[in-house]
Parts: structure tokens; sequence; C-alpha cells
């Protein structure tokens, strides 16, 4: 049974930092890109940072480049979002989701990260 779940959400104050965390189960982890999307309220759901498969490569949305940073540990099979300076437009649910060509896509419940004074 595949499973992700993801932890580490919260209320945080503009410039703080939070870090997210999806556990993985049910598949081969290391062979699958792990990304984080999130959702903000009225919003379509975008892709905020990529680790692809065997963590060889990230990429991030530009907006969070230089203060976000996705990690994973393949043994551990978990992924990680460390989020620093945080801003209010930064406010969503993060969903972390798992991909491989020709195999199906597995998502997350979702964390909630508030960004607010």
């Amino acid at each position: 049974q595949v499973q992700l779940v993801e932890s580490g959400g919260g209320l945080v104050q503009p410039g703080g930092s939070l870090r997210l965390s999806c556990a993985a189960s049910g598949f081969t982890f290391s062979s699958y890109a792990m990304r984080w999307y999130r959702q903000a309220p009225g919003k379509e759901r975008e892709l905020v940072a990529v680790s692809t498969s065997f963590g060889r490569n990230t990429n991030y949305k530009d907006s969070v480049k230089g203060r976000f940073t996705i990690s994973r540990d393949n043994a551990a099979n978990t992924m990680y979002l460390q989020m620093n300076s945080l801003k209010p437009e930064d406010t969503a649910v993060y969903y972390c989701n798992a991909n491989r060509p020709l195999h199906e896509d597995y998502w997350g419940q979702g964390t909630q990260v508030i960004v607010s004074s």
C-alpha cells in the first residue's frame, strides 16, 4: 500500500522557517522523482520544487529559489523541504508527489503552512 505522509506545517511569522517532511512507503522511493507542490486558497496547485530520481538534480520555482531547499534521504524513504525567509505569499497547503515515467503518480494528503504576523 502506497503512502505519502507530509508533516511539519504550521503557523510561522514572516521571515521565519519551517521544515516539511514527506515519509514514503509502498514503492521504490529512490527510483521516483519527488516533488513539492502547493495550493493557495482560490489558486491552482503549483510546482514548488523537484528532486529527480536518486537525488541527482533539483529544480525550484523562481519565487522560492534561494529560500527553499529540497532534499531526500533515500535510505529513510523521506523527502524534505526546508523553507527559510518565509513570506505571506508562501501560505498554502503543501503536497508531496512521487512521479516516475510510465507509472502512477502518488500524492500525500497535504500539510498547511500559514505565514502571518
